[in-house]
């Protein structure tokens, strides 16, 4: 039986100051597993995850979103003010009065009750990442949205922190989506690449888009081969959405 379809769109068209941003894109997040999003700058990633989420309206196309969803969103960046006195607990527990569980407790999972004294402020780059994925997991989220997790961490860094995912969508059951433009981290850390450049250009499993040529069209550096996937004999094709053929997936209107 097929994972539940958690969030998604199909044939998603996003026009931002008549400028064509997102083109008929499909896209599928189901429970418990890990979806990244790739493409050059511009391409419109965050675009599409503002849409997901429903922050952006889309010209046309459709949304799917699993009814009563709880989303955990991780944004690219946060800015507050410096002179505001305000601690990293102060701050997770700032997630409002729906948050499932305390901060304390979701500081312990992620490796960061140390800093929950500490002014937000004075935090580091990559202790500001675990921070911000901290804050996500307040609400014990079925979905986790995250932009850009991996910035500002050093490889050993990034190696620790889809570690971490791994281990909470396992244990949690949840579903990521995440965007990077760390090639090393799609390849390691997914269970489905889908590459974007205004339109989905390829979408699959790992091993099967790093060899697609619109993949190589937009990264000709490709990937070492020290860190190069697995390979599979692929006898079948894939929906806009990365499903299978043949397999079909409820979508529902945008409201």
């Amino acid at each position: 039986m097929p994972a539940e379809l958690l969030l998604g769109a199909e044939r998603l068209t996003v026009r931002l100051g008549g400028h064509s941003i997102l083109s008929e894109v499909g896209i599928a997040l189901h429970a418990g597993e890990v979806v990244t999003l790739i493409g050059p700058n511009g391409a419109g990633k965050t675009t599409l995850l503002r849409a997901l989420l429903g922050l952006v309206p889309p010209a046309s196309g459709r949304v799917a979103v699993k009814p009563g969803l709880v989303l955990g969103y991780m944004p690219q960046r946060l800015s507050l003010d410096a002179a505001l006195p305000l601690s990293v607990g102060r701050f997770l527990a700032l997630a409002g009065p729906r948050a499932a569980i305390s901060a304390p407790l979701v500081a312990a999972e992620i490796g960061i009750e140390h800093l929950l004294a500490r002014p937000v402020q004075a935090v580091s780059g990559g202790e500001m990442q675990r921070v911000l994925l901290a804050r996500a997991l307040m609400r014990e989220p079925q979905a986790l949205v995250l932009d850009e997790p991996a910035q500002n961490l050093d490889a050993a860094g990034q190696a620790e922190l889809f570690v971490l995912l791994d281990s909470i969508r396992k244990r949690r059951g949840c579903g990521v989506l995440m965007v990077t433009h760390d090639l090393h981290v799609v390849m390691a850390a997914a269970d489905r690449v889908v590459c974007l450049n205004h339109h989905v250009c390829c979408t699959g499993r790992p091993e099967v888009v790093r060899d697609h040529p619109e993949f190589l069209a937009l990264f000709p550096q490709g990937l070492p081969d020290a860190i190069a996937p697995y390979r599979h004999h692929h006898d079948h094709g894939h929906l806009p959405s990365g499903e299978v053929a043949g397999h079909e997936v409820a979508e529902h209107p945008h409201a």
